[in-house]
């Protein structure tokens, strides 16, 4: 049996065989994503402490933790109406917040992981709130609007910006006590935040006008600085000058500024070596004689292979740099025969279906994985990215297919797989 890890990090977890298996070894590139697999049915909820089986190693469910919803104004215009200057009238109005949907690190909505987190947050507050990847207008916009006496109006596009943050539940072996284990969903390690908003709405309000607290109407009657003198004095029919609507806009992109500045300074370093444990690994698919062969060319990916006399350790994985906490083990895959260490490609790191390689081993968190564990006695296991936190799998059983990452998982339960000391 082998051991692996400061503090005995794989200790019984894996109950560990040698396999062999005889096949011609072959590599040819193939492009980075394949045609989208057909969506499965959504599954049914589940919540941390639930049971699981071993298919649900190699899968991921979002667990909404925070929840803020903040009535916003993405469009508006301060607009002054005289005696003569009611009816109808267009106004162009000016761009005071973006918001885009978006769950995660990578600033956009991708995979079914996210449709299934943003469905979660819209039962969680009640709301009809946007799914897929949308922005509102990033222009100026002219809304058109019937104005039946003379006043001070703000003229207003606005939404319901739902935000919050978000955690994963995965499959994982749970110590009950006295030695007996059990396979629970549990909360993971990977955390992020999510923005999404609900149907946009247009209108007018004046600032005599009773409008409920904390409406979408009440924060564009905000914006109107009712009480200063530009709301209170005389003023031709036409825009009103409108400092408090420019000041908000202006504090949000100093904000967007000063986030997006923050993640260009966030460089990974360079690693000077790994401490890998000595146990060597095949990483196969349970019970049958394929398992993950690092690529021998530098634009090929991580694929299904038979071992051979000709595999030339492509097929042998160490863990490397490997920490443990609440139970669940995160390592660097290192590759005997290329040198190379497990990642996903940063220029598709935020695509589903990006597939996985190897590279240069660094400090890089896409270069770090979780391994979730079967009871002790087997050595099932499923494994997920750090960075993207997505599960790897793949898309069907055959030789010479692409390990790939996948947001939700494989729910038909192939992205589990068996760790096999070789």
């Amino acid at each position: 049996m082998h051991h692996l890890g400061p503090a005995g990090a794989l200790r019984r977890g894996f109950a560990l065989t040698a396999t062999c298996a005889v096949a011609v070894l072959g590599f040819t590139a193939q492009p980075a994503t394949a045609a989208p697999a057909k969506p499965a049915a959504a599954p049914a909820a589940v919540k941390p402490g639930d049971s699981c089986t071993p298919a649900d190693l190699g899968t991921r469910r979002p667990y909404i933790k925070t929840t803020e919803v903040i009535p916003t104004i993405t469009q508006f215009k301060g607009w002054y109406v005289t005696e003569g200057s009611t009816g109808s009238q267009t106004v162009s109005t000016n761009v005071q917040e973006s918001i885009a949907v978006s769950v995660g690190l990578n600033g956009s909505a991708q995979g079914s992981f996210t449709v299934e987190a943003l469905g979660t947050v819209g039962a969680t507050v009640g709301l009809n709130v946007q799914v897929t990847y949308t922005r509102t207008s990033s222009t100026s916009k002219s809304i058109s609007w019937n104005f039946p006496r003379p006043g001070y109006y703000g003229l207003y596009e606005g939404t319901k910006k739902v935000t919050g943050t978000y955690s994963s539940l995965n499959c994982n072996r749970t110590a009950l006590g006295g030695g007996a284990y059990a396979l629970k969903w549990t909360e993971g390690p990977d955390t992020g935040s999510y923005t999404t908003f609900t149907t946009l709405e247009e209108g007018a309000v004046r600032c005599e006008d009773k409008v409920p607290a904390n409406s979408i109407m009440r924060r564009a009657q905000d914006l109107l600085d009712c009480g200063s003198p530009a709301a209170t004095a005389k003023h031709p029919a036409g825009p009103a000058p409108s400092a408090k609507a420019d000041r908000a806009r202006d504090e949000v992109a100093a904000a967007a500024a000063e986030s997006l500045k923050a993640a260009q300074a966030a460089r990974p370093a360079p690693r000077a070596a790994l401490d890998c444990q000595p146990g060597v690994y095949k990483i196969d698919v349970p019970g049958k004689p394929l398992n993950w062969s690092a690529p021998l060319l530098a634009n090929d990916g991580i694929r299904l292979r038979e071992s051979t006399f000709f595999s030339a350790h492509l097929d042998n994985w160490r863990l490397c740099n490997v920490t443990e906490r609440n139970g669940v083990i995160e390592a660097s895959l290192w590759n005997w025969g290329n040198g190379g260490c497990a990642t996903i490609p940063a220029n598709i790191a935020n695509q589903e279906q990006a597939y996985l390689t190897t590279a240069t081993c660094g400090e890089d968190d896409l270069q770090r994985f979780y391994i979730y564990r079967d009871v002790p006695g087997s050595s099932k296991i499923g494994l997920q990215n750090k960075y993207t936190g997505s599960m790897m799998g793949h898309d069907r059983y055959a030789d010479g297919e692409l390990i790939r990452q996948y947001s939700s998982g494989r729910q038909d339960g192939t992205g589990t797989y068996t760790l096999t000391g070789v």
